[in-house]
């Protein structure tokens, strides 16, 4: 009679034997901002893109449109620049910034691009 052996754990289920390690706060701190950063790159990226087709999409339209061709670079500025706020809010910043100043670049070279090219 041969005694048969248990088969052995696997490592990827829960093992009531060997509870998890409880998180170290400073872990959870280090992982909490390097979510906030991966957030705020993604924000920021999907507004610039939108705000650059919001732009193209204005030199789209019929040049006797100019209000139209107006307001559709500072609509793509507006979401820019509310992009640079949200960003500011998610790291836990002050929203009001200088870097507020740079929606300044995309409604110049739209207005360029657009209006005077």
């Amino acid at each position: 009679m041969s005694q048969q052996t248990p088969a052995p754990r696997r490592r990827h289920l829960m093992d009531p034997d060997a509870p998890r390690k409880v998180a170290d706060p400073q872990d959870l701190e280090r992982l909490a901002r390097v979510q906030r950063r991966v957030v705020s790159v993604l924000l920021i990226t999907t507004l610039i893109h939108l705000t650059v087709g919001l732009i193209l999409a204005a030199e789209l339209v019929a040049d006797d449109r100019l209000d139209a061709q107006l307001g559709l670079i500072v609509v793509g500025v507006a979401f820019y620049v509310v992009g640079v706020a949200a960003v500011r809010a998610i790291n836990r910043k002050p929203i009001l910034t200088w870097w507020m100043l740079t929606g300044l670049v995309p409604l110049v070279g739209g207005i360029w691009w657009v209006v005077l090219r």
